[in-house]
């Protein structure tokens, strides 16, 4: 078989691939959404919702038959392996807390969990510094947490970070159009089981910035976060309800070089060209 017939055999399966994962997306629109409302005005993201409502009910394949397609079609084609330095999310399985949250270890040896019945209690000093060293496979950024503005959001990171709960996450989203990348989970639906409470509102968005991810909702954000890359996040400032927590100290030109890796559109602004993964976020406390 010639070369450029596998090769347009390959973008087939991939075009294919990809009008399948929107088709699965729609068939299984969640009622939280989380973070798609980022950026969003109210009234498009209504208007988004309802549509996507409608498609659920209309007379397209369901959601087994796309998998069924999917499957057909990976298991029939050779797709191309990972390149050797693009990383792959690769997760140790997380265990599951029933009950009331214990604060974790913070030293290091603390189990994995990434599902909660409850949000933490309060587990940092407020009185102390935090800093949260994000190890992704683009470089090291280095945040210094605000405990005298956002204790309480501050500490349910510092809680998700020391249970390991964003270690081998991935960046999901590079947004050009409001300067943000967004990690804290696979996806934008992942969340740790909780909401929190919101700390205040009339934020301002600028580089550097590290915010709570959350719904148009109140009260709504969990364990997503996002990084501000550049001013053009100030069109989130009409909002103003995602909670400003961090500033980073060091490898700002490491977020800035994710949102560069900007690869498409879509409903969440687009997403790296390669997989970026958060193998750790270590907590550095004195």
């Amino acid at each position: 078989m010639g070369t450029e017939k596998r090769e347009r055999q390959k973008q087939n399966r991939q075009q294919r691939l990809s009008e399948l994962a929107v088709q699965q997306k729609r068939a299984k629109v969640k009622k939280r959404g989380l973070q798609l409302g980022i950026g969003i005005p109210a009234v498009i993201l209504a208007l988004f919702l309802i549509v996507n409502v409608v498609a659920d009910d209309d007379s397209g394949p369901s959601d087994e038959a796309i998998q069924e397609e999917i499957q057909a079609l990976l298991g029939a084609s050779s797709l191309p392996e990972p390149a050797a330095n693009d990383a792959t999310a690769s997760t140790v399985p997380g265990q599951t807390i029933s009950g009331d949250t214990a604060c974790p270890q913070a030293d290091g040896t603390q189990a994995r969990v990434t599902k909660f019945e409850k949000a933490p209690p309060l587990c940092i000093d407020a009185t102390k510094t935090y800093t949260a060293i994000f190890d992704t496979s683009e470089g090291e950024i280095q945040v210094v947490l605000d405990t005298a503005k956002t204790p309480k959001t501050v500490n349910n990171f510092v809680v998700l970070a020391r249970y390991k709960y964003y270690d081998g996450t991935t960046i999901f989203r590079t947004d050009p159009s409001i300067d943000i990348i967004q990690g804290g989970g696979l996806t934008n639906t992942d969340d740790p089981g909780y909401t929190i409470e919101d700390e205040g509102n009339g934020y301002k968005y600028v580089e550097g910035d590290l915010a709570m991810a959350r719904t148009m909702e109140p009260n709504s954000a969990g364990g997503q976060w996002f990084f501000v890359t550049g001013p053009n996040a100030a069109a989130l400032d009409g909002q103003g309800t995602y909670v400003n927590f961090g500033k980073v100290v060091s490898g700002l030109d490491v977020v800035k070089g994710i949102l560069a890796l900007n690869a498409g559109s879509g409903d969440l602004g687009g997403a790296p060209s390669r997989t970026v993964v958060v193998n750790s976020v270590a907590i550095l406390e004195s």
